[in-house]
């Protein structure tokens, strides 16, 4: 059974949500976000607070039952705050800038990457080494600072690549003679 499902969502000041026909529908500061209820989770709106419970007592209801809670709580928390995660970039000669709608890194490549920025998302660079990811769904930001990794994950010996911030890269000893 769900535990995380049980605990009802506080709305809080500023963001406002209408359910209507299976769809809810939020909308705060930072944007809007709307969210298809599966068919097997009761949705209730009261005293500030978004309650869901199942239907019945199938593998399916109550499966869902958490899901659609925890989706539904971080998408209202994202509306009021963005969602953070800083990327560094390890390496001698590493670094990137933000040009129009693009990232610009310098990996160690013979060529520049270019990273076409996502609409729903915002990328600044703190300083050359440190790129900033931002935006109001979790998923998303968590997906491009992932991508972003993709193009020089960090190796292990000497530590060098794309890292993510609270990331720990395991060290590996070199050959010896």
């Amino acid at each position: 059974m769900s535990r995380i499902g049980k605990h009802p969502i506080n709305i809080p000041t500023g963001v406002t949500v209408d359910f209507k026909d299976g769809l809810l529908n939020c909308k705060g500061k930072n944007g809007n976000f709307e969210f298809k209820v599966h068919g097997s989770v009761k949705t209730e709106i009261a005293d500030g607070k978004i309650v869901f419970s199942p239907c019945d007592d199938s593998k399916i209801s109550r499966s869902m039952w958490g899901t659609c809670r925890a989706v539904v709580s971080k998408a209202v928390e994202g509306l009021s705050t963005d969602f953070v995660k800083k990327v560094n970039l390890a390496g001698v000669g590493y670094k990137a800038s933000v040009q129009g709608k693009n990232l610009v890194m310098q990996l160690g490549y013979s060529h520049d990457i270019i990273f076409e920025i996502p609409s729903d998302l915002k990328i600044v660079c703190e300083s050359p080494i440190i790129v900033s990811v931002s935006g109001i769904n979790k998923q998303r930001v968590g997906e491009v600072a992932k991508r972003l990794q993709r193009y020089r994950p960090p190796e292990p010996y000497k530590g060098k690549g794309v890292i993510l911030e609270g990331q720990h890269v395991y060290r590996k000893e070199g050959k010896k003679k």
